[in-house]
């Protein structure tokens, strides 16, 4: 193996203002190896990855070596939405590399080439009826959906070198099993993988060396069975603690044994004989509804992605499950206002809402409010996030401008987020602070309903179990309040008392997360929701995405 081969830094640092970012970090990444590189939101671990693409922040000093191969390195981050053109369709920005590759062909076959080459490439991504999202713009698909999508951009580039940042972040426990046997496959023929994640069973199950990040410097390295079995770090065990305080993912497979994982991709909808089906169950209606949705049947241009649904929320914590793109962000857009293409009614207390949240009082916007997946988009790059949460009070609640920056510090403080970070632009900060940030800025409003879209996927086990636990407190200091969990964390769904299925784009099961969590009633049900087996079990048959493509 030759020294070009390998990607690596020696004695990284990058700062900005006198404050480091990365300290002294050195990292080598092997052909056919995954090294993971784990830790706190903010340490550093993104800022790592960037380097080996020459990428650094605005005004960022750097010392060190940075040493990559000639070919070239992919790279999909935590927030893809940020590298996809808004204003191409998917078929366009794939096609666009997919063209550079088949020159040598005579013109009558290129067409064709590109074609098969595109498809095959949202194949190896876990998209396999992505022939259906070619059309579609990148706000068109659900988080997960645009992870793929650049996930078969680096493999159209036939990277050699890939970086993978929270691959597994915001994905259902099926896609993640189906996702880490593709790493897993991926590093067998030859890749060099980083991988940077908060999910430390996904890493447990595939890398080949740890390196344990904090506040910018490694203080920890080796095999994952050997930090996890004997930990030196006080860092390290603290993470690992608040790992094994919750359950671990579904079906995670080790990447050695990940060949065994195709059989995961059979159809949802097939049930074996003697498995249980029965209609979905009755709303419940203990309690007066804070949000009502009547017949809710909304479209993507002509392609319905959610069939007519009917849901009461009342207050307290109601889950929303199902595949990554089953729908689930699409009726919390349409609840928010922010989908106005879909029939039905959505009322707030009894009253219905407008369509648009541009038709929308300040009462009605204040009364529901959303916090985005992908956070980052949701805030303005060049203004500090205090800046921004303090805007809420002053536009929703009427706040006089010079006591809304108190207001949003004390909420800010509140979820750990305080001092000289909240005054820093949205870019210096980590896709986990900014979640919380993005949280604060919506508890600012007051609502009346919280819709929360796979808020805790971004943060590392410590802030997650404190994330669960904050909003466990808060719905028992606020009990007016309806909490709408979108989530594909089993534990996070635990945390509400109804849980509503939904697969391609119908709602097959709902009823009290107890139930549905000891007894469920769908197949998709159990298979998002079941605990964990042994690991090292070969994964069981798992429902298809094919069919989840068809909704956002």
């Amino acid at each position: 193996m030759n020294a070009t081969d390998i990607a690596g830094l020696q004695d990284l640092r990058v700062e900005i203002g006198g404050r480091a970012l990365v300290d002294g970090v050195s990292l080598q990444l092997v052909p056919g190896k995954i090294t993971a590189l784990i830790g706190a939101s903010g340490s550093g671990k993104t800022t790592t990855g960037l380097a080996l693409l020459h990428e650094y922040p605005p005004g960022a000093v750097v010392t060190g070596e940075v040493n990559v191969p000639d070919t070239l390195i992919g790279y999909v981050p935590q927030h893809p939405a940020t590298v996809l053109n808004p204003a191409r369709p998917v078929a366009a920005l794939l096609q666009d590399i997919a063209r550079t590759q088949v020159r040598h062909l005579p013109r009558r076959a290129r067409r064709s080439a590109v074609r098969h080459r595109v498809l095959r490439a949202l194949d190896r991504a876990q998209l396999p009826d992505g022939e259906t999202l070619l059309h579609r713009y990148p706000h068109q698909l659900s988080g997960g959906q645009q992870q793929r999508v650049v996930l078969a951009q680096a493999l159209l580039t036939g990277a050699t070198t890939l970086i993978a940042d929270e691959p597994t972040t915001g994905q259902d426990a099926l896609t993640k099993q189906q996702i880490t046997a593709q790493l897993a496959a991926l590093a067998r023929q030859g890749l060099a993988i980083l991988l940077l994640s908060h999910d430390l069973e996904v890493v447990h199950a595939l890398a080949d060396d740890v390196h344990v990040l904090r506040a910018g410097r490694i203080v920890e390295s080796g095999p994952p069975e050997e930090l996890r079995l004997a930990p030196r770090h006080p860092w390290t065990r603290e993470l690992l603690a608040a790992a094994d305080s919750a359950e671990p993912p579904d079906g995670v497979p080790a990447h050695r044994d990940a060949a065994t994982t195709d059989a995961a991709t059979t159809d949802a909808a097939t049930t074996s004989p003697g498995t249980r089906r029965r209609s979905p169950a009755c709303p419940l209606t203990a309690q007066d509804p804070v949000l009502q949705v009547r017949a809710l049947t909304a479209r993507h241009g002509r392609s319905t992605v959610l069939h007519p649904t009917d849901l009461l929320l009342p207050p307290g914590c109601t889950a929303v499950v199902g595949r990554s793109g089953s729908g689930k962000t699409t009726l919390a857009r349409c609840l928010a206002g922010l989908h106005r293409t879909y029939d039905g009614e959505v009322l707030l207390d009894g009253a219905a809402l407008p369509r648009s949240l541009r038709d929308r009082t300040r009462e009605q916007l204040a009364a529901v409010q959303y916090v985005f997946q992908d956070a980052r988009s949701a805030f303005d790059e060049h203004r500090p996030v205090l800046d921004q949460v303090s805007r809420t009070a002053i536009r929703l609640r009427k706040a006089p401008p010079p006591e809304a920056p108190a207001a949003a510090e004390r909420i800010l403080s509140s979820l750990g987020l305080a001092g000289d970070l909240i005054r820093r632009k949205p870019t210096e900060l980590s896709g986990g602070e900014l979640q919380r940030a993005a949280l604060a800025r919506a508890l600012l409003a007051r609502p009346r309903v919280l819709l929360c879209d796979e808020i805790t996927s971004g943060l590392d086990t410590v802030a997650r179990r404190n994330l669960r636990t904050l909003l466990a407190d808060l719905l028992r200091t606020h009990p007016d309040l309806s909490l709408v969990l979108i989530t594909h964390d089993r534990d996070t769904a635990a945390l509400a008392t109804r849980t509503a299925v939904l697969d391609n784009g119908r709602l097959v099961e709902q009823g009290p997360t107890e139930q549905l969590l000891a007894d469920p009633r769908h197949p998709l049900t159990a298979a998002l929701l079941r605990a964990a087996p042994d690991r090292g079990a070969t994964p069981s048959a798992a429902p298809s995405d094919a069919g989840a493509t068809r909704g956002t």
